[in-house]
């Protein structure tokens, strides 16, 4: 579920959605979601100081609560 939250938004927002890959690492009491984007759509995906990452994170903090789990987002360029 988070992973294709993280997906649709990333693919929303960048020029090459083709490009866009999310690896998701599960763990006990987490899960890592390793986002790897188009090296010209990097800043796109983070934003002006960070505000679209922080934003995505925030989103996918809520999204993750109801299953007990912490979701952690890894913007890997």
């Amino acid at each position: 579920m988070e992973r294709d939250l993280v997906e649709y938004i990333a693919k929303s927002l960048v020029d090459y959605p083709d490009e866009v890959t999310v690896n998701m690492i599960e763990g006990e009491k987490s899960t890592i979601l390793e986002l790897r984007v188009s090296d010209d759509d990097i800043g796109k995906v983070i934003g002006k100081h960070g505000r679209i990452a922080k934003a995505v994170r925030t989103i996918l903090s809520a999204s993750s609560t109801r299953d007990g789990k912490r979701c952690v987002l890894e913007i890997l360029d």
